[in-house]
């Protein structure tokens, strides 16, 4: 089986993504995690650089904490592309770095007083771990941008997954108004059961 990456995002930005076949990448200076923005914000200090954009994919299964912390709601969504097809496009750019984030405590990187300026982009405390992170950057040291995007195989997509607070017969529509976006006919829609599963709660049954 390929690789997957699973981008968790919301459902306007999934129709931008599907309408343009377009994936982009933005600041990460409004990020949550202020220690995570500061690491980026040092790299882009010691590489002058001019611009550094980020986009982040979860490298592992479903979880409640991905839904909960960066799609919920009933617009939230999931959609998992095949990460081979998805960097494709990418590999030709030396502008764009791209790999699995690392998760370190404080006392393992006070260890090692010294380490590389280019895993700065790249390392998160070690709370972070069940994010299972992988995450791509641009980087310019002549032009400032505020977002970069680019293009991808429609092909990429493996599967698009609804949340699972969104209402059951809303869902259906959300579903057939996405496969009206051109070239997304076939594309695998479905909403997550992950908190009302219909299948899990009959298991109960069987106990004794």
């Amino acid at each position: 089986m390929p690789e997957v990456l699973r981008r968790y995002t919301n459902l306007a930005a999934t129709i931008h993504m599907l309408s343009r076949r377009e994936i982009t990448l933005l600041s990460p200076g409004t990020w949550d995690d202020r220690n995570d923005a500061y690491f980026m914000a040092e790299y882009k200090r010691r590489r002058n650089l001019k611009t550094l954009l980020a986009l982040c994919f979860a490298n592992c299964e479903e979880t409640y904490h991905h839904w909960r912390v960066f799609s919920h709601g009933g617009d939230g969504v999931r959609i998992e592309f095949d990460k081979r097809l998805l960097l494709r496009p990418l590999s030709g750019d030396v502008r764009i770095i791209s790999r699995d984030v690392t998760y370190k405590k404080i006392d393992e990187l006070k260890a090692n007083t010294r380490f590389a300026i280019d895993d700065l982009p790249f390392l998160k405390r070690q709370a972070f771990k069940d994010e299972a992170e992988f995450r791509i950057i641009f980087q310019s040291d002549n032009r400032i941008q505020l977002n970069r995007s680019f293009e991808f195989d429609l092909a990429a997509i493996r599967r698009i997954t609804l949340s699972p607070w969104i209402v059951k017969s809303l869902s259906k529509s959300v579903i057939a108004n996405l496969r009206l976006i051109d070239g997304c006919k076939s594309l695998k829609i479905y909403r997550s059961t992950l908190v009302d599963s219909e299948q899990w709660q009959g298991l109960a049954s069987n106990a004794i």
